[in-house]
């Protein structure tokens, strides 16, 4: 609540969680001003994209009915929304795929059943592109989506709509997937946080198209919260910590506590720059804003080579690249694989990296994976000296809206503008694969604003399993350089 005795609208989710668990507000008037937000502003932003309003307030008025001090859980009757790939009973999941139209979940996603479980009060579904595979949130199922900060430009894939429902003050808290930065891209687009989590820690079923099934052989995509505060991400890591039915037999996971409670002592190392890809000068500018930050507040600054933590960045990016083309390419036709290589000639490497991908057999997915676990090993040893590691995100401050591709082959034929020099567009997912590739915990946190207004960000690595580290770095940094900030107009 605000001084004056009204909602603060932009205020973090614990904090509207805590005046709900007060019963200073109840959940149908919080959702009632969330709805009328979502009437004003999502026909301008087209975020969220599978609503359901009705039943929202059917679960709202479930829990204000609930007897005074018996609490509906950690959420305590919070609206939210959650990617459209979630599976949701009784609403429509497609993934972004036109054939899927009209295909309706009879099944909640394990982080959905833990969310419901912990009082969510689930509001609608947020935009995604076809197949979940991009880096701007546009489908033949539900258009495109803008970006808060200006319409001319991309949210954000694949979980723009969800970053865009978040800064946009729609919904408090979200849940997106990520497997070349679909959370965390788009949280920097849009100037909010985002959770990678560790992977392998958390179910990684019900997220169509992937697997309907426990336990299933899912590689390098993890789902994990999007928040307007680092606090927020921590909220929903620990409601959706929990192990995959049949697992839960034997254990349960116990995420540490952060490495340090203040920036003073923690040990941060900086990533530095890759020779063979451009980063804006603006975010390299946040990253030394951040450097000379925590050094002021007693931090430990290192600079970290990533020719020797990632044995060489081009091979570790063209292993990811084999690994990640090895799940979404697979069901390309062979006249779309034959373009996607001929579009990829003038770079013999990165074409090498796609026909092994698009030609993988078991020997060469088991090396593939044997390279993610040396990986691993030379992390393991990088956070013996550093708490977390600092890194871009991405290359620049979110792009202007580029035609809805057709399949994963457009990638290929798009470029993107880096400090006015043109590259290749599926370079942007060069710094989201430091994480990825080894599976590591990465926090995706504002430092400021471009030139043009638009937000600019960093990642904040952690150690496996640690996720609450880079957590805590990003609240303990946005002490120092300040945090989210509105888009005008919200």
């Amino acid at each position: 609540m605000t001084p004056d005795g009204s909602f603060d609208i932009w205020g973090s989710a614990r904090s509207q969680v805590r005046a709900l668990k007060n019963r200073e507000i109840s959940a149908t008037e919080l959702l009632e001003i969330y709805r009328m937000r979502i009437e004003q502003f999502n026909p301008g932003l087209n975020a969220i994209v599978v609503k359901c309003l009705d039943r929202a307030a059917e679960r709202a008025r479930e829990i204000d009915a609930l007897p005074s001090g018996d609490v509906p859980g950690p959420l305590c009757g919070l609206p939210m929304t959650l990617k459209e790939s979630f599976e949701v009973t009784g609403l429509q999941t497609t993934g972004g795929l036109i054939d899927l139209k009209g295909r309706i979940s009879e099944f909640d996603a394990p982080h959905v059943e833990a969310l419901n479980a912990a009082g969510m009060v689930l509001m609608g579904k947020t935009n995604i592109p076809t197949g979940c595979a991009d880096l701007q949130s546009d489908s033949p199922v539900y258009g495109r989506a803008v970006n808060p900060w200006n319409p001319e430009r991309t949210p954000g894939g694949s979980s723009g709509g969800s970053a865009a429902a978040v800064a946009s003050a729609m919904s408090p808290l979200e849940l997106g997937t990520d497997i070349g930065g679909s959370i965390r891209v788009p949280a920097n687009f849009c100037g909010i946080y985002g959770l990678r989590t560790s992977e392998t820690a958390f179910p990684r079923w019900g997220d169509y198209p992937g697997s309907t099934h426990p336990n299933p052989t899912v590689v390098m995509t993890v789902a994990g919260p999007i928040a307007r505060t680092p606090g927020d991400l921590e909220l929903a890591l620990d409601i959706i910590n929990r192990p995959d039915p049949g697992e839960n037999v034997g254990w349960s996971l116990k995420i540490p506590p952060a490495r340090h409670q203040s920036l003073s002592g923690m040990r941060v190392g900086i990533l530095q720059e890759m020779d063979w890809v451009q980063v804006s000068s603006e975010i390299l500018a946040g990253k030394e804003k951040v450097r000379k930050a925590a050094e002021v507040a007693g931090s430990v600054v290192v600079d970290v080579d990533p020719e020797e933590v990632l044995d060489g960045s081009l091979r570790h990016h063209l292993d990811y690249k084999r690994l990640l083309h090895a799940i979404v390419s697979s069901d390309l036709s062979k006249e779309q694989q034959e373009l996607m290589l001929d579009l990829t000639a003038d770079r013999p490497e990165f074409q090498a990296a796609l026909r092994d991908a698009l030609k993988a057999n078991p020997a060469a997915v088991f090396g593939w994976f044997a390279r993610r676990e040396q990986q691993r090993a030379r992390y393991r040893d990088l956070f013996t000296r550093v708490d977390v590691l600092i890194a871009p995100i991405t290359l620049r401050t979110a792009f202007p809206h580029i035609p809805e591709k057709q399949s994963v082959v457009d990638i290929y034929k798009r470029t993107v503008e880096v400090d006015a020099e043109t590259y290749p567009y599926d370079l942007q997912v060069v710094y989201p694969g430091v994480a990825t590739f080894a599976g590591q915990p990465s926090v995706s946190f504002p430092t400021g604003l471009a030139a043009d207004g638009l937000p600019i960000g960093l990642q904040a690595i952690g150690p496996y399993l640690e996720d609450r580290t880079p957590i805590r770095f990003a609240e303990l940094i946005a002490e120092e350089i300040g945090g989210f900030t509105p888009p005008l107009g919200f």
